[in-house]
């Protein structure tokens, strides 16, 4: 019955596999602050289409709770959601990430435009890439005393550390990148490298 499902309701099962019950808003919330760093993090209205979806399947329970005078729904997953997020990992296959780089794509055709432009694109790129890595970096130290083996957060601890080497590497590539322009110059206009 869960075969329909788009990577997005897995992804949300996966998010409420922490023990705790989470209202729509709550699990947004805790997709901005991980998912984000590797994954698109699902819009409000996507997170609610995808809990609706998940209910009707019987993957995740509703239930209702005082907050504040008003009622709010929370949903836990089901014994049947946990089944259907494991078979999804068991059975499918790791797949190749689709890499869209917008900076490595106007780079490419960088011969388009004045240098100047190019290495400014690539500068921003690096204070883009220093806040991903202060943001990645205080979400890897609330981890940690639950990130040993057996603890909860070991493996969302494991794709932390995995995201802070991808930025570093970035920030490497695009400052080799900036030596590369400032050394050797471009040329407007001068058509695309030899292939």
């Amino acid at each position: 019955m869960s075969q329909d499902l788009p990577v997005t309701g897995y992804a949300i099962l996966g998010l409420l596999t922490f023990g705790d019950e989470l209202t729509g808003y709550e699990v947004k919330q805790r997709a901005d602050v991980t998912l984000r760093f590797y994954w698109v993090s699902p819009a409000m209205s996507q997170v609610y289409t995808e809990l609706r979806r998940l209910t009707d399947h019987g993957l995740v329970r509703p239930s209702t709770r005082p907050d504040g005078g008003r009622e709010v729904t929370t949903y836990a997953i089901t014994e049947a959601g946990q089944q259907a997020l494991r078979t999804w990992m068991d059975a499918t296959p790791a797949g190749f990430p689709v890499l869209k780089h917008t900076v490595l794509l106007r780079l490419l055709v960088g011969h388009a435009t004045e240098p100047d432009h190019t290495r400014r694109m690539l500068r921003d790129y690096l204070d883009e890439l220093d806040t991903a890595l202060a943001d990645l970096t205080q979400v890897r130290e609330s981890l940690r005393g639950a990130d040993e083996p057996g603890d909860a957060f070991r493996f969302p601890s494991i794709v932390a550390d995995w995201g802070l080497d991808y930025f570093a590497a970035e920030q490497r590539h695009t400052r080799r990148a900036l030596d590369s322009l400032s050394e050797h110059g471009t040329t407007p206009g001068a058509g695309p490298p030899p292939a």
